[in-house]
């Protein structure tokens, strides 16, 4: 080990394996991950060549042997836990995306949560078996996180108890699911319903593209990989246009909304659930934004404490980098940040699954809170650790631009994240809406909870500006309930701002649409601070 990295270690004033503790979740699930590691980096099978000198082809056909290998090394060793499972993955991979993360991420969950028992029977075998891999085609070419407004269409015939499936415009065809282009045979398509002459907005159906046998397309499907990206060269992203596809009626996934066989349209307690893949992956961002910057940092740190540049004193040797307070307030402040995500993507995780678990028993009160808070952290971390992912990068100086450091791959397969599964702006405007109908209920004396909970405390007295300055504070600086309680006011002010920018907005536009366009970075703003609370 360098002798500036072991310097830095045996300095820690804190219990390092107790902290580890901490952030796995418990001394066994710590021994349980280091022996997964250990599975990975103890496995000659995983040695394989550096991935930066390969083309994207070779990329690819690199990512689907490792894939296959994992899925065979998985059930030798009897790993089934999910989260076991994620986690080999995640090691197995590596910097690198793996070729059939959707499956895995969007495909099998989907299923789960909106198949009926007797979907789950025959859809779930074959998914866990590999015999049906998936993906999820959700995004068109002319709209992505304006869902509604999706072209595909799905028609039902009664005479044959099938639905059409139509790609009617060149807009409609489906645009950057990964693992369509080459390697999924079925896909989970979002298209809009219409049955006995009316519609009923958006819907899952089980679509099979490729032949079991041969892989090769079915009739009426067009499908193909949409080429190069900024970064993900290992995923083959792709398009799928549908000319007149037929598929069973029972290929709509009915555990809320169905269709009988006469055609007749029962609807779900609530349409949001259509989408609740959407809400699952968004609540898995906020956890992929700590290890995104997580990693970054590690790399950053462990890289200004082991070389040296410059002089402090004239004669003296050349500093550790991370001696310098420059580089202190650059890196520090995102290991803080890292540590913050990961706590918040756990509480992100156990309220997606404490909410979807009364969602099951029939209880939907949470529903919208759980739309609006995944959507806004969401974003919000995305972008933090976006920007910091850059900051730790370019900390590297020139070394940080290379390969090598594995800090290009980190920032160039995380970006995307600020765009897919809704786009971040979009995202924060959703929470906002949730916002102001809070504020609304708040003001006129109800109880809100939840994320929202310090918009019960609105009448109480402001802070004034001379309160948090540094000198001669009645506020504590230092004392972390003091902090939290500037941090309600300020975001119950800023959301009180933005609705009252909406309602002057309201007295002067000629629609509720353009008023609300008029003030969305007021709205914005206030998403920002109240998520960041």
């Amino acid at each position: 080990m360098n002798p500036d990295l072991r310097k830095e270690r045996e300095a820690a004033t804190f219990n390092t394996e107790l902290l580890t503790h901490i952030l796995d979740g418990g001394s066994e699930r710590t021994r349980r991950r280091r022996e997964i590691e250990s599975l990975v980096i103890g496995d000659p099978d995983f040695c394989h060549e550096d991935a930066n000198f390969l083309s994207r082809s070779e990329r690819y056909e690199a990512a689907v042997k490792k894939s296959a290998l994992m899925i065979m090394k998985m059930r030798e060793y009897g790993i089934s836990d999910p989260e076991e499972i994620y986690y080999y993955k995640c090691i197995a991979s590596g910097s690198h995306p793996e070729a059939i993360g959707l499956h895995f991420a969007m495909f099998l969950p989907t299923l789960k949560s909106l198949c009926t028992p007797a979907q789950m029977d025959k859809w779930l075998p074959l998914a866990l078996s590999f015999q049906v891999i998936g993906t999820y085609a959700q995004t068109e070419m002319g709209h992505g996180t304006h869902i509604r407004a999706l072209e595909t269409t799905a028609t039902f015939d009664p005479a044959t108890q099938e639905f059409v499936l139509n790609s009617p415009t060149v807009s409609s065809i489906k645009w950057w699911p990964g693992g369509l282009g080459k390697t999924s045979n079925h896909a989970i398509v979002l298209a809009q319903l219409y049955t006995q002459g009316q519609y009923h907005g958006l819907h899952a159906f089980i679509v099979p593209i490729r032949a079991m046998g041969t892989h090769e397309p079915l009739p009426g499907v067009v499908v193909g990989d949409i080429g190069p990206k900024f970064g993900f060269d290992e995923i083959d992203n792709g398009f799928l246009k549908l000319e007149n596809v037929r598929i069973p009626r029972e290929n709509m996934l009915m555990k809320y909304a169905k269709v009988e066989p006469d055609g007749r349209y029962i609807k779900p307690p609530s349409d949001k659930l259509t989408y609740g893949t959407m809400v699952f992956i968004r609540s898995m961002i906020v956890g992929e934004s700590a290890k995104a910057i997580s990693k970054a940092c590690i790399i950053a740190i462990r890289y200004s404490a082991v070389r040296r540049q410059s002089e402090l004193r004239p004669g003296e040797p050349e500093p550790q980098i991370l001696d310098y307070q420059t580089q202190q307030f650059k890196l520090l402040p995102l290991l803080a940040t890292a540590y913050a995500f990961h706590f918040v993507g756990q509480y992100m995780r156990q309220t997606y699954h404490r909410i979807t678990g009364d969602i099951n028993l029939g209880d939907f009160s949470e529903l919208p809170e759980l739309h609006a808070l995944s959507a806004g952290l969401k974003a919000f971390t995305t972008w933090v650790a976006s920007a910091g992912i850059e900051v730790c990068r370019m900390s590297c100086g020139g070394h940080g631009y290379s390969h090598c450091s594995s800090l290009p791959s980190i920032y160039v397969n995380f970006t995307p994240t600020c765009t897919y599964e809704g786009e971040n702006t979009v995202m924060m405007l959703q929470t906002a809406r949730y916002l102001l109908k809070s504020y609304t209920q708040a003001s006129a004396g109800q109880k809100v909870s939840g994320m929202v909970s310090y918009l019960n405390e609105m009448s109480q007295q402001r802070l004034q500006p001379q309160q948090v300055s540094a000198r001669n504070s009645t506020v504590n600086l230092k004392d972390l309930s003091s902090l939290v309680e500037a941090y309600k006011i300020r975001a119950s002010r800023l959301v009180e701002l933005a609705a009252k920018s909406l309602q002057t907005e309201l007295q002067l536009m000629k629609t509720k649409e353009d008023a609300w366009n008029h003030c969305s970075i007021d709205l914005v703003r206030a998403s920002d601070v109240s998520i960041a609370l």
